[in-house]
């Protein structure tokens, strides 16, 4: 009994090991790259629409690509789905309860609709044939493509849609910035890798399934980045791009990581997934319906929010 509690605090810890590397290393890679860009006179716009915004779903990426590749795919959509859900009841809902967050007319008018129904679409391609498949994924990176058009239509017409980005030090040698990349991307990798693993070995000791491993602990672990990032900025009074960042995170992890991992490996879709799936939509409504009469999320509806994921969890440990 000794050796199995050992090898389950031995699993936990490199759960840890694993998280603590994909954050720092997406960091570093979004940060060498966005440098790069700069360096080479890419237009600060471009940067934070693509390189920044899809390095916010680089931990779900390296950990759905590669659970799918080892046969552990359930934590594929659990990782998606349930991220999806965390980031707007917990991590939404702790930022609003901190300070009230505005939110902009375009996140209400097009982003959490779009969400809405991206995920929505998600749980009709697994539910087809129980199998997000290469075709899914093609209609997934179809959606993303036309996401990347709006985004560039909203940067040219509202300029307060993306945030600048600091000035980078022009001192810092491209040597450095290559070695940030490369350093970046192997611990996205190896951290990625720990991580399945270990969730893995988690779920067979308690008994639990990889879809409810990969909707909590997987999860919670992937968007640590979010959470930490939201909670940062609203306690330094900067809160008001939390809900449009968090929506854009969630369409990139449902257009972006399910549809590579679909294009790398077909990803199969439990039955299971629908509740979750029905959950997640329901959460953006919830979203939706907090943030339209004053245009903002107040403390009221954070609370809301987290009373919301209270009930999911203890729907999901019955």
């Amino acid at each position: 009994m000794g050796d199995v509690k050992m090898e389950i605090v031995l699993q936990f810890l490199l759960l840890v090991v694993g998280f603590a590397l994909l954050i720092k290393g997406a960091d570093w890679f979004v940060e060498g790259a966005s440098k790069i860009a700069d360096k080479f006179g890419i237009p600060q716009i471009v940067i934070g629409l693509t390189i920044v915004a899809m390095g916010t779903s680089l931990p779900e990426a390296a950990v759905s690509i590669s659970a799918a590749l080892k046969g552990n795919a359930d934590i594929t959509i659990g990782n998606v789905v349930g991220s999806n859900i965390l980031n707007v009841l917990v991590i939404l809902g702790l930022t609003s309860v901190i300070r009230a967050v505005a939110v902009k007319k375009n996140t209400i008018r097009y982003e959490i609709p779009f969400t809405i129904g991206i995920t929505a679409l998600l749980a009709l391609l697994g539910l087809t044939d129980n199998t997000v498949g290469r075709l899914d994924g093609v209609i997934l990176w179809v959606f993303m493509i036309v996401y990347l058009l709006y985004l560039v239509w909203v940067s040219k017409t509202d300029k307060d849609a993306v945030e600048e980005a600091p000035e980078n030090d022009k001192l810092n040698a491209l040597w450095k910035m290559i070695l940030m990349v490369l350093v970046g991307s192997g611990m996205i990798v190896l951290g990625s890798d720990i991580s399945v693993d270990a969730a893995t070995e988690i779920a067979m000791s308690f008994g639990m399934s990889e879809r409810l491993v990969g909707l909590t602990i997987v999860a919670l672990g992937t968007s640590l980045p979010e959470l930490v990032t939201s909670c940062t900025a609203a306690v330094k009074g900067k809160a008001d791009i939390a809900v449009g960042n968090i929506v854009g995170s969630n369409i990139f992890n449902i257009l972006f990581v399910v549809g590579t991992t679909a294009l790398i490996t077909p990803v199969p879709y439990s039955v299971n997934f629908m509740v979750d799936s029905i959950v997640a939509v329901a959460t953006m409504v919830l979203l939706l319906v907090c943030v339209i009469p004053g245009k903002k999320l107040n403390r009221v509806g954070g609370v809301l929010l987290l009373l919301g994921y209270a009930g999911y969890f203890v729907y999901l440990i019955q």
